[in-house]
C-alpha cells in the first residue's frame, strides 16, 4: 500500500497540478481500493475534527475525496468579496464626482429646473419616509415573531439561533430599504442635471447634447446599480463570516438556516416597496393620462396638469426605489440559496472556504467587470444621434456578458474541487449529482447568456423599432378595442421564447449540478446586475428629465433630446424587467431546491415530490391561482387610487378653468394629488403582502410539507408566465403610443383625420383619435407593466424563502 501511495505522490508531482490544487490538495492519492483507503483514513484521521487537519494529517487524509476540511482561515477567504464590495463603494464615490461636474439648472440659467427637481425629490422623500415608518413596525414585529418561534424549539442553542435569525432578518430588511433610498436620492438629483445637460448654457454659447444627457443619466443609474450589488455582497459576506464564527465551520446547515433570514428580510421590504411604489406611480400616471391627454387635450407633463408632480415622483419611488429593493432581494436570496445548497455537499465543504464562497466570488468579479464595462457608454461610444443611444446602452449589456464569461471559467476551475478518487473523479458530489468545475461553469453560463436572450427577446416585443409594436400602433386606427386585443396577444406571444429559455436553463443546470446548478444559474443571470440596473434606472431619470423640460416650457429642441433619451430608456427598462423576471424565477426555484434539501436532511433521505399525490396536486392548483389573486388585488388598488386622482384633477379644472389655457401663469394644487397617491399606496400595499407571506405558512401548518411543495411549484410556474406577458403587454402599449407621438403614423393620420393637419401641413398627431386610442391602451397597460407584473417577481421569491 505504501508503494502505491509513493507512486501516486510521484505521479502528482510529475503532473504538475495547478496552484490551487497544490494549495488545497498537497497530496493526491489513488483511492481505487476504497477499503485500503478507509483503513488509512480511520487510523490517521479519527482523532482529528475536520477543522483541525494540518498538512501532516492530510498526507494520510486525502481531502480530494471530501473528508477533511483544509485549515484555510475563513476571514482570509471571505475578504475578496468584501473587498469587491468596497471597490463598488469607491466607484460610487467616483460616479458622484463625475455627476457633480455637470452643471445644475441654476448654473445654466434655468433655476426653475432645480426648483421642480427639488419638489419631486421632496415628494419622493416624503413618501419613502412614511412608507419606511410603516415598514419599521412590520420589521420589528416580524423579527420578534421569528425570535420567539426559534426560541421555543428544543435545540440547546435555541436562544443564539433565534437571535441570529432575527438579526439576519433585520439586516437584510435594512439594507434592502437602504438600497431603495440611495437610488431614489441620486435619481432625483440626476434628473435636473440631465435636463440641464440637454439644454446647454445658451447664455455662454454652450449647446446641449445627447451625449452629455446620456452621461449624466447613465452615471446616475450606475450609482444605483453598484449600490445594490455592493450592499448585497457586503451584507451577505459579512453575515456569513459572523455566523460561521458563532456556530463554527462544521455546522454549515445551521449557519445557512440563520443566513436565510437575510434574504427573507430583503424580499419582505422589496414586496412592499414594489407594490406601494407601483400603486403610487400608476395612480398618478393613469389620472394624468385620462384627464389630461384624453379629455383636456393637454400633455401629461404639462405644468397645468395637477398630477404632473405626483407622476414624476412615482417614477422614482416605483421604478427606482422599488426596482432597487426587488433586485437587492433577488441578489441576496440567490446568494443564500447557492450557499445553502453548496454547504449540503461534504466535498464542497471539504474543499474549504474558497469553494463555499464561490457564489460570492462570482458577484465580486461581476462588480469589477461591470465597472470596466461602464466606460463603454460614457467614454468609448460617444452618442452623436438618436440611433446611437440605444446601441450604446445595449452594448453595455453585451460587453459585460462577454467579459464575464472567461472570468466565470477561471473562478470555477480555481475555487471548486476536482476529486481524484471516490464516486466522482474530476469533480464533486452535490445533491446526489456528480458535478465538476466545468459543469458549474456551464450552469453559470446558462444563466448569464440566458438572461441576455430574455432581455433581447423582451426588447423585440416592446421596442417600436420592430414589427410587433408597430402592429399594435396600426391597430389603433380602428379604436382602443383593437389596440387592446393586439396588445394582449403580443404579451401572451412574448412569453413563449423566455419560458423555453428558462426551461432549458432549469433542465440543463439541474442535470449538471442539481439544485446547486440552478442557484448558480440564478447568480449567473445576476452576475452583471450592476450594468443591468444601471441601464434600467437610466430610463426613469430620463423620463423625469423630459417632464421637467416640459413643465419649465423649455425650447422644443430640449424636449426632443430628452424624448430621444427616454425612448431608449423605455427599451432598456423592458430589458431590465426581462432580467428581473427570469432571475426571480430561477431564484424562486433555487430557494425551492433549498427547501427540499432541508426537508431531505430532516427526513434523513431523498425526498421526491409526487404530483399524483392528491394533496400535492391540490397545492399545485392553489399555487397557480395565487398570482391571479395577487394581480387582481394590485390592479384594483391602482384602479381605486386612479379613480380618486381623476376626480381630483377634474375638480381642479372645474374650479380653475385657467388651467386649461395654454401658457397661463396659474398653477394647480400639486400637493393634493401627491397625498392621494401616497395614502392609497400605503393603505393598499398591506393586503397583497399578507397574501404572499401567509399563504405558504397556512398551507404548511394546515396541510403539511407535501402541500407546500405543490403550492410553491404552482406559484412559480404561473407567476413567470403572467409576469412576462403583463410587463410586455404594458410595454408594447406604451411604446405604441410613443411611436404614434413621434410621427410613425403621420401619413395614415393625415389621410383619415385631415382636421388635425394645420395650414402648414404639420400633423398634430396628439390631437387625433388614433393617438387617443393609443393613450387608452397605454393607460390599461400601466398597472400591468409597473405594478402587477414586477411585483410577481417577489411573489415567486418570497413564498419560496418563507
Amino acid at each position: 500500500m505504501q508503494i502505491s501511495l509513493l507512486i501516486a505522490a510521484v505521479a502528482a508531482v510529475a503532473a504538475e497540478p495547478p496552484w490551487y490544487q497544490k494549495t488545497w490538495y498537497p497530496y493526491l492519492f489513488d483511492c481505487s481500493d476504497s477499503a485500503d483507503w478507509r483503513d488509512q483514513y480511520d487510523s490517521a484521521c479519527s482523532a482529528h475534527s475536520a477543522n483541525e487537519c494540518d498538512v501532516e494529517t492530510r498526507s494520510a487524509c486525502p481531502q480530494t475525496c471530501g473528508l477533511c476540511t483544509p485549515s484555510s482561515p475563513k476571514m482570509v477567504i471571505a475578504t475578496p468579496p468584501i473587498m469587491a464590495a468596497a471597490v463598488a463603494f469607491l466607484f460610487i464615490a467616483y460616479l458622484y464626482v463625475r455627476i457633480d461636474a455637470f452643471p445644475t439648472g441654476a448654473e445654466v440659467g434655468l433655476a426653475r429646473v432645480d426648483e421642480l427637481s427639488l419638489k419631486i425629490k421632496s415628494g419622493a422623500r416624503q413618501f419613502l419616509e412614511t412608507e419606511y415608518a410603516y415598514l419599521a413596525v412590520f420589521v420589528v414585529g416580524l423579527a420578534l415573531t421569528l425570535f420567539f418561534l426559534f426560541y421555543l424549539t428544543e435545540d440547546e442553542n435555541a436562544y443564539t439561533i433565534a437571535l441570529s435569525v432575527s438579526l439576519s432578518f433585520v439586516t437584510g430588511a435594512t439594507l434592502s430599504a437602504s438600497a431603495g433610498w440611495w437610488g431614489m436620492m441620486v435619481a432625483t438629483d440626476g434628473n435636473a442635471k440631465t435636463t440641464a445637460a440637454c439644454a446647454g448654457d445658451r447664455a455662454n454659447g454652450v449647446p446641449g447634447s445627447l451625449n452629455a444627457g446620456l452621461n449624466v443619466a447613465f452615471s446616475t443609474g450606475a450609482v444605483m446599480g453598484f449600490a445594490v450589488v455592493g450592499l448585497g455582497l457586503a451584507g451577505v459576506s459579512t453575515a456569513y463570516v459572523v455566523l460561521c464564527s458563532i456556530y463554527g465551520d462544521d455546522d454549515q446547515a445551521l449557519v445557512m438556516q440563520c443566513l436565510a433570514g437575510f434574504g427573507f428580510g430583503a424580499s419582505s421590504i422589496a414586496l412592499f416597496a414594489r407594490v406601494a411604489g407601483g400603486i403610487y406611480t400608476k395612480a398618478a400616471d393613469v389620472g394624468a393620462d385620462l384627464v389630461g391627454k384624453v379629455e383636456a387635450g393637454i400633455d401629461e407633463d404639462d405644468p397645468h396638469n395637477p398630477a404632473v408632480i405626483a407622476d414624476n415622483v412615482g417614477d422614482n419611488v416605483g421604478d427606482v426605489a422599488g426596482m432597487g429593493s426587488d433586485l437587492f432581494g433577488s441578489f441576496g436570496e440567490a446568494s443564500c440559496a447557492a450557499l445553502l445548497v453548496g454547504a449540503s455537499s461534504p466535498m464542497i465543504v471539504a474543499a474549504g472556504w474558497g469553494a463555499l464562497m464561490f457564489p460570492l466570488a462570482l458577484s465580486g468579479v461581476g462588480i469589477l467587470v461591470c465597472m470596466a464595462t461602464s466606460f463603454v457608454a460614457t467614454d468609448l461610444m460617444p452618442v452623436r444621434d438618436e440611433k446611437g443611444i440605444e446601441s450604446a446602452l445595449k452594448m453595455q449589456l453585451l460587453v459585460s456578458t462577454l467579459l464575464m464569461t472567461p472570468c466565470v471559467y477561471a473562478l470555477a476551475v480555481t475555487l471548486l474541487p476536482a476529486a481524484t478518487c471516490g464516486m466522482c473523479v474530476g469533480g464533486f458530489v452535490v445533491g446526489g449529482v456528480c458535478s465538476s468545475p466545468l459543469k458549474a461553469f456551464f450552469c453559470v453560463g446558462f444563466g448569464l447568456w440566458g438572461g441576455c436572450v430574455i432581455g433581447f427577446v423582451t426588447e423585440y416585443y416592446t421596442s417600436f423599432s420592430y414589427t410587433p409594436v408597430q402592429e399594435v400602433a396600426n391597430a389603433c386606427r380602428t379604436g382602443a378595442a383593437t389596440n387592446i386585443i393586439y396588445g394582449l396577444a403580443l404579451g401572451y406571444k412574448s412569453a413563449i421564447v423566455p419560458v423555453f429559455v428558462v426551461a432549458f436553463i432549469v433542465f440543463g443546470a439541474h442535470s449538471l449540478a442539481g439544485f446547486y446548478g440552478i442557484s448558480l444559474a440564478a447568480l449567473g443571470m445576476l452576475a452583471t446586475l450592476a450594468t443591468c440596473l444601471s441601464i434600467d434606472v437610466y430610463g426613469p431619470v430620463c423620463d423625469n428629465a423630459g417632464g421637467i423640460a416640459e413643465m419649465c416650457e423649455l425650447h422644443p429642441s430640449v424636449r426632443e433630446k430628452t424624448d430621444a433619451l427616454d425612448a431608449a430608456g423605455n427599451t432598456t427598462a423592458a430589458i431590465g424587467k426581462g432580467f428581473a423576471i427570469g432571475s426571480a424565477c430561477l431564484v424562486g426555484l433555487a430557494l425551492f431546491g433549498a427547501f427540499v434539501t432541508r426537508l431531505e436532511d430532516a427526513a434523513g433521505g431523498d425526498l421526491h415530490v409526487d404530483l399524483l399525490d392528491p394533496i400535492t396536486f391540490a397545492g399545485l392548483l392553489v399555487g397557480a391561482m395565487l398570482p391571479y389573486w395577487f394581480s387582481a388585488m394590485t390592479m384594483k388598488s391602482v384602479g381605486m387610487a386612479a379613480n380618486a386622482m381623476v376626480l381630483e384633477i377634474k375638480r381642479q379644472f372645474d374650479a380653475n378653468p385657467n388651467l386649461l389655457i395654454p401658457n397661463h401663469p396659474d398653477r394647480p394644487d400639486y400637493d393634493t394629488c401627491i397625498k392621494i397617491s401616497t395614502d392609497a399606496s400605503l393603505q393598499e400595499m398591506i393586503a397583497p403582502g399578507a397574501l404572499v407571506m401567509l399563504s405558504p405558512v397556512l398551507c404548511g401548518v394546515c396541510f403539511g410539507t407535501r402541500c407546500v411543495t405543490g403550492l410553491l411549484a404552482g406559484a412559480i410556474a404561473s407567476s413567470v408566465q403572467m409576469a412576462i406577458s403583463s410587463s410586455n403587454t404594458g410595454g408594447a402599449w406604451d411604446n405604441a403610443k410613443k411611436y404614434i407621438g413621434k410621427g410613425g403614423l403621420n401619413d395614415l393620420i393625415a389621410r383619415v383625420e385631415p382636421d388635425v393637419v394645420n395650414e402648414l401641413g404639420d400633423v398634430k398627431q396628439k390631437k387625433s383619435q388614433i393617438y387617443k386610442a393609443a393613450v387608452t391602451g397605454d393607460t390599461v397597460g400601466d398597472p400591468l407593466k409597473d405594478t402587477s407584473g414586477p411585483a410577481l417577481n417577489i411573489l415567486m421569491k418570497l413564498m419560496a424563502i418563507i
